[in-house]
């Protein structure tokens, strides 16, 4: 079920995040659609625009083709003036009549031509008007163009991210989607199955209960018919059922047991540290042992406290026994509870030492005090500490007396026993507080002594460490004080509770309840005991049979490990004459060496030139080599030889013995020494060889490692490289298209700024050769 429902709260939030990212989307969507709204705006207005450029343009091409016109005009006027003059020249000598005619005309043509020059001119201005202004509003154009493509780009790169994002996570929800619907497909399985199962203990439960209903029917017609009387109402006969059993309580009693042996563990740990350390600082300061002699108040101080582990480990040995104690089918309460005596007694041993140390302690201090060092802020704390002393031995004092008063057995009524006890655990609670507090500045003061201690000029290293380890100590004892006071005010109205055992119709006092459980399990082990099927014996036959082949089998096996220890001490002694004949030969090898040195030292003396002496030691042999010694044995640290010595001199026979020794000394530390090397040769051969091969291991997962990075940046090189290359040939071709769009333009400007300049130039002599003409007559 706690599965169900952590689905179920994952896919509430996965649903959350999926209707916000929808929201956000549909936001960035009408963004988008806004965006696309005012670019197909900007759009009309760019069209509208080109449609007036173009109407101008074509205003343009009509009124540069109407001064076309007008310059064709100009150029036939200009002609038929030139008739008209070349006719007024030769009608000269006529009458004045056709002069004056030819002077109306000229003045009718000048005037025209005058009209036509004002027109042009202003048609000029005109165009000359409309190319800037067309210029003008190009360049705007121009310029909104640009802001708007780079704002279309802008929001088509946001646009493009956003959908990216979006669609990775619609591709994470989706994939969250489908692991759910897996999950809810199993879920509904096991619901499946679970309803299945629960059909099934339905109809179990139903066929209990008929079962149990009909059971109980023939159980109470049973009763009816078969019991004479009712003994429910007589309390003498209701002592004697079996109470009612709270296992509920049994097991809180043995968690909370099982917790108050943490804590009291705890607190043996810090104080047996403590005392510990208290002992070693005796030994340190003001004197050093070690150098010279404590006080004698001192060193009956440090005997004490090296005993302090003889008062303490009981406290934790005993309340161990009394968790042990606590079952769950037993009865727990103060009149059952017998192994509380004895963590009294260890509680009350444990605050008689405190009490016994405690004048030593307050002298010891006092002795500190009188050090020639001790200065009066050290002397004030050392007066502090005696007063904690004091107050946390009183606090122990007091917790002795209400464990023991927990400890004794009731006597008294119920009402007086539940009264009694709830004021001795809300007293031992407050004490406990006591305790706490009494540690705790005892750990303040103490750290503050440690602090003033350091700045003296004799401290040594070893008491720095012991005041930092006494330090330690104390504020474990304070953290476990702390714990212990805090788990008994918590668990106060539990330990103030009585339970009452009560059978069917009375009351029975929490000891009687014991013993009628006690008796209860009695009935139980009883009864298993005859309900135990018993295993089937052996007939008396077989038995025998199978006696006779075990006895033979076990004297044919002791035979067979006889033989077995024979031959291996025989194959043991083979192994020693093996190696003795082995030794044997090499000394048989090494004196055939010698006596053939021997002999060819001796051809060559004889070829040299001592014959007679060779022949008198032949003939006059020495009286020691004819005595022939017998056949001895030599024995050395490799075993035992036996040397048959020839008919040579003692002093061959010993030089003899001292090179067997040497040589085979020499053989077994060469064979030692090559072993050793090929050995070290070895270790230090696979020493390297690990250690190359944890390098190899290193390198190639940072290999590996630097490979995936590498085929990372080269992805993400090739995507920029591609999308670079997609860029530059989308600005190449609109630089392009720009570039063509802008010569043609500049193109046709020159060819109209140059039809323009012509036409200009033509009017501008026409102009000056009919001034010309006006002024000449």
């Amino acid at each position: 079920m706690a599965n169900v429902t952590d689905l179920q709260s994952k896919y509430s939030k996965l649903a959350q995040e999926y209707s916000k990212l929808r929201a956000q989307n549909q936001v960035l969507k009408k963004a988008v659609v806004d965006e696309q709204t005012a670019s197909c705006s900007l759009k009309d207005e760019l069209k509208q625009k080109e449609q007036s450029l173009r109407k101008v343009e074509q205003e343009m091409d009509s009124l540069s083709f109407r001064n076309q016109q007008l310059t064709k005009r100009v150029e036939l006027l200009q002609e038929e003036l030139l008739l008209s003059e070349s006719k007024s020249k030769k009608s000269k000598n006529k009458g004045d009549s056709p002069s004056q005619v030819s002077l109306e005309t000229q003045s009718v043509f000048d005037e025209d031509l005058q009209k036509k020059i004002q027109e042009n001119e202003r048609l000029h201005i005109q165009f000359y008007e409309a190319d800037e202004q067309y210029r003008r509003q190009e360049a705007q154009l121009r310029a909104r163009l640009d802001q708007l493509e780079k704002e279309s780009e802008q929001h088509q790169a946001v646009v493009d991210a956003l959908n990216r994002k979006y669609t990775d996570a619609i591709e994470k929800l989706q994939n969250d989607k489908a692991h759910l619907e897996v999950k809810a497909q199993t879920l509904e399985r096991e619901a499946k199955d679970c309803r299945i199962r629960t059909e099934e203990c339905q109809q179990q439960l139903r066929k209990y209960q008929s079962e149990v209903s009909s059971q109980l029917k023939h159980s109470s017609s049973v009763i009816q018919e078969k019991v004479p009387f009712n003994d429910t109402q007589l309390s003498d006969y209701n002592s004697l059922n079996v109470p009612l059993h709270n296992r509920r309580h049994q097991l809180k009693a043995r968690d909370m047991v099982a917790q108050a042996l943490g804590f009291v563990q705890n607190l043996v740990s810090a104080l047996l540290n403590f005392h510990s350390y208290m002992e070693q600082r005796v030994h340190i300061y003001p004197l050093d042992s070690s150098i010279e002699a404590i006080s004698p108040v001192n060193l009956k101080f440090s005997q004490y406290l090296h005993e302090n582990a003889s008062y303490l480990r009981p406290l934790e040995e005993h309340l161990l026994q009394l968790h042990h104690s606590i079952t769950e089918d037993g009865i727990t309460a103060l009149e059952t509870l017998a192994k509380l005596q004895d963590f009294s007694r260890s509680f009350s041993s444990y605050s008689s030492f405190l009490q016994k140390i405690l004048p030593y302690q307050l002298q010891s201090l006092e002795e500190e005090c009188e050090v020639s060092l001790c200065t009066t802020a050290l002397a004030s704390k050392n007066r502090q500490l005696q007063k904690d002393m004091k107050k946390l031995t009183a606090v122990f004092q007091k917790l002795k007396s209400y464990v023991a008063l927990l400890a004794l057995p009731s006597v008294c009524s119920d009402a007086m026993c539940k009264s009694s006890a709830n004021t001795v655990f809300t007293q031992m609670s407050a004490c406990l507080h006591g305790l706490q507090d009494a540690a705790t500045e005892l750990s303040q003061h103490y750290s503050q002594k440690a602090s003033l201690e350091q700045d003296l000029p004799t401290v040594t290293q070893k008491f720095r460490t012991t005041n930092e380890c006494l330090l330690s100590s104390l504020a474990s004892l304070t953290n476990s004080c702390g714990k212990m006071a805090t788990f008994f005010s918590n668990n106060l109205d539990f330990l103030a509770l009585c339970p009452g055992y009560s059978p069917r119709g009375g009351f029975l006092n929490p000891r009687q309840a014991d013993s009628m459980m006690e008796n209860k399990r009695r009935a139980a082990t009883y009864m298993s005991t005859i309900r135990k099927v018993r295993s089937e014996s052996v007939p008396y036959r077989e038995a025998l049979a199978n006696r006779h082949v075990l006895t033979s089998s076990t004297e044919s096996r002791e035979g067979l490990m006889q033989q077995v220890a024979q031959s291996q001490e025989k194959i043991s002694r083979l192994e020693q004459e093996k190696e003795h004949w082995l030794l044997e030969a090499q000394l048989g090898q090494v004196r055939l060496q010698k006596e053939i040195q021997r002999i060819a030292q001796l051809e060559a003396q004889i070829t040299t030139g001592c014959p007679a002496e060779s022949h008198s030691a032949t003939d006059d042999p020495d009286p020691m080599c004819a005595d022939a010694p017998e056949p001895g044995q030599d024995t050395s640290l490799i075993g035992m030889l036996t040397v048959t010595p020839c008919s040579e001199s003692v002093c061959i026979h010993a030089a003899d013995q001292e090179s067997r020794e040497h040589l085979i000394k020499h053989h077994y530390m060469s064979r030692v020494s090559e072993l050793t090397t090929q050995l070290q040769m070895c270790d230090s051969k696979a020493v390297h060889f690990h250690a190359e091969c944890r390098a190899v291991a290193k390198r190639l997962a940072m290999a590996e490692k630097c490979r995936e990075t590498l085929t990372e940046e080269l992805k993400l090189a090739h995507q920029n490289i591609t999308r670079l290359q997609d860029e530059l040939s989308t600005t190449k071709r609109s630089y392009e298209d720009q570039l063509s769009m802008m010569s043609d333009h500049l193109c046709s400007m020159n060819d109209t700024l140059s039809k323009q300049r012509d036409e200009i130039d033509t009017l501008k002599l026409a102009s000056k050769g009919n001034s010309k003409k006006n002024k000449s007559r």
